[in-house]
């Protein structure tokens, strides 16, 4: 069940409301019980994933970087490979030698219609960071064009995104832009980039391709966004839920913008887990304390600092911090639609919330009931991450 299914859920509710104001009660406790029940069941999901594809032009050739994350590689190994094992969580990724045998085929370049023979450098595992990183290269020649697809988006899971960079001799950022499985290419004329250092790649979709990044990652971030609910759920009143959300909002902000320029580095083999324990302990706690617990403010302000890091893993992915085109406009425009993402979930759940918080009977019943399926989602995710970063 996703977003949209919710949505139909919550527009048939509506429609019972309006037949029969005497059964407005147990339509909306419904629907907010379904939605939380939709939310649980797609903790199952994967997460299509990002990586990085980064072209330098440089006075010897083109240099190619490219990142993925050790749970894309081990996709990307299964699906070309057929190795019924890379996939699986806790399980090493193949050897160095395997993955430089792969990235031989990573991406199909033409330098003025002409295709470039493509050399793989070299290949390197970190497992602190949980990040493969191949280098490949191009020898010299002239050309003003060039054309680049991605031959590993079809392989890798539905919806994985490719921040693509090129940039000129000069260190000029030529073209950004989001690649996909139905948008795999893009195509540069050097010429064009007069200018050293500014990006020639219409600033606005630049800004609206992180924009939406943003929005995509919240509204696909089950994790935060179950954690939000299971704190708005207990919460009273138009200025306990502001005081929430503020927090929340500030917090992540502060952690968002520290990791994305490297100012503070935690890997994310400890910060994953962390997220998990925060649903947990916020479900259990809603379990324990009843409605309205005090000290919520604070509490949201910690675990948004833990909830931080893991936005900033997004953008640490796509190379952000390190590219010449400037870390501002994509941290901006990609916080920005993680604040536009809550602010629509909260419009669609608020209303419910506050109408079952009207019903104290109904309320006693939803909430445990709720903060229990929040807590085994949590649970759940924590076994899985911790599995995964042995």
């Amino acid at each position: 069940m996703n977003f949209r299914s919710t949505r139909t859920l919550r527009d048939r509710a509506e429609f019972v409301f309006a037949q029969s104001p005497s059964i407005a009660l147990g339509g909306w406790a419904l629907a907010l019980t379904l939605i939380w029940f939709g939310l649980a069941a797609t903790a199952f999901a994967h997460d299509p994933g990002l990586s990085t594809a980064l072209i330098r032009v440089q006075h010897d050739g083109l240099q190619v970087g490219l990142i993925l994350s050790t749970r894309d590689a081990a996709a990307l190994v299964e699906a070309l490979e057929g190795s019924s094992s890379a996939g699986i969580p806790g399980r090493r990724l193949p050897g160095t030698e395997q993955l430089q045998h792969l990235a031989a085929g990573a991406v199909e370049i033409h330098l003025d219609d002409r295709p470039a023979a493509i050399a793989v450098a070299s290949c390197q595992i970190d497992e602190t960071n949980a990040n493969v990183t191949f280098t490949l290269r191009v020898e010299r020649q002239e050309f003003t064009r060039i054309q680049v697809r991605s031959q590993w988006l079809a392989s890798l899971p539905p919806g994985h995104r490719q921040f693509l960079s090129i940039q000129d001799a000069d260190g000029g950022v030529v073209s950004q832009q989001l690649l996909s499985a139905q948008a795999d290419s893009a195509a540069v004329t050097l010429e064009k980039a007069a200018r050293p250092g500014v990006d020639r790649a219409a600033p606005n979709q630049s800004f609206g391709g992180f924009l939406a990044l943003g929005i995509k990652h919240i509204l696909t971030g089950y994790d935060h966004l179950l954690f939000l609910f299971s704190l708005l759920v207990v919460s009273r009143g138009c200025l306990s839920t502001l005081r929430v959300i503020t927090c929340f909002t500030v917090a992540h902000s502060i952690t968002l913008a520290l990791a994305t320029l490297g100012w503070v580095q935690i890997p994310g083999r400890i910060v994953e887990p962390l997220i998990a324990a925060s649903i947990i302990y916020v479900g259990v706690e809603n379990l324990v304390r009843g409605e309205a617990p005090r000290g919520r403010g604070l509490l949201t302000f910690a675990f948004g600092l833990v909830h931080g890091l893991g936005f900033a893993s997004v953008l640490r992915e796509l190379g952000v911090a390190t590219s010449p085109g400037g870390v501002v406009m994509p941290l901006f425009s990609f916080n920005l639609g993680v604040e536009l993402g809550q602010l629509l979930i909260a419009v669609v759940a608020l209303p419910m919330i506050w109408e079952l918080a009207r019903r104290p009977l109904m309320a006693r019943r939803c909430i445990p009931v709720s903060s229990a399926l929040v807590a085994l989602a949590g649970g759940y995710w924590l076994v899985q991450r911790l599995v995964a970063g042995c």
